[in-house]
């Protein structure tokens, strides 16, 4: 059987996942759901969370995991250095966007994006876990034009759409403008946004399927 991606255009995870099965040219299905509780979904995804990948052996849970998964499989290209330690920064990496950005960016997008108003003490506890993720990414981040050096890897991916809602947050809580702050951000979206796979789900993005 062929992959089965669930999950929906709205889930910036289920994005990256789709972007990297594009690039490698791997077949899959899309299955389009919301995160749920129900019986049903819960014996896919134990927490009901999405993305959600469904293979010939059972399911797969949490981004990392099926990325790593299809990296392993061996079809197409892999995104990851072939050096040991190259492969561990471009994890680092990724682990600092997941963890140090995205996810404190995430307590904001109910106020954000769906209408859901946060606390100004709420917002206060988020603004300086933020100032304290880009500051560490820089020192991280090449930039070189990709964000570990000369050749995309899947931290590129995870950066496209970890970072995209959070820069929103960034602006519509605070007024503060991560992309003009740190230009070399906007030069890689345009890099990125060049490539066949991302106009792909971004096209999908739009039209909500």
């Amino acid at each position: 059987m062929s992959i089965k991606l669930y999950g929906m255009p709205l889930s910036n995870y289920y994005n990256m996942v789709k972007a990297i099965l594009l690039e490698k040219g791997m077949e899959f299905e899309e299955v389009l759901v919301k995160p749920n509780q129900e019986a049903d979904y819960l014996a896919r995804s134990p927490m009901g969370k999405v993305p959600a990948m469904e293979t010939a052996q059972g399911f797969l849970t949490e981004t990392g995991v099926m990325i790593d998964y299809l990296d392993a499989l061996g079809e197409g290209p892999s995104f990851y250095p072939a050096d040991p330690f190259a492969k561990a920064k471009v994890q680092e990496l990724i682990r600092y966007l997941e963890l140090y950005i995205e996810l404190p960016g995430r307590r904001l997008y109910g106020d954000v994006f769906f209408g859901r108003p946060a606390t100004d003490a709420e917002k206060a506890q988020v603004k300086p876990l933020l100032e304290k993720g880009f500051t560490a990414l820089q020192k991280l981040a090449k930039f070189d034009p990709y964000i570990a050096g000369d050749e995309l890897t899947y931290a590129d991916f995870y950066y496209l759409f970890a970072l995209a809602p959070v820069t929103i947050v960034c602006k519509k809580t605070w007024d503060w403008d991560v992309r003009a702050e740190i230009p070399a951000i906007k030069a890689l979206n345009t890099l990125l946004g060049e490539r066949e796979s991302v106009k792909r789900v971004r096209a999908d993005q739009e039209q909500g399927s």
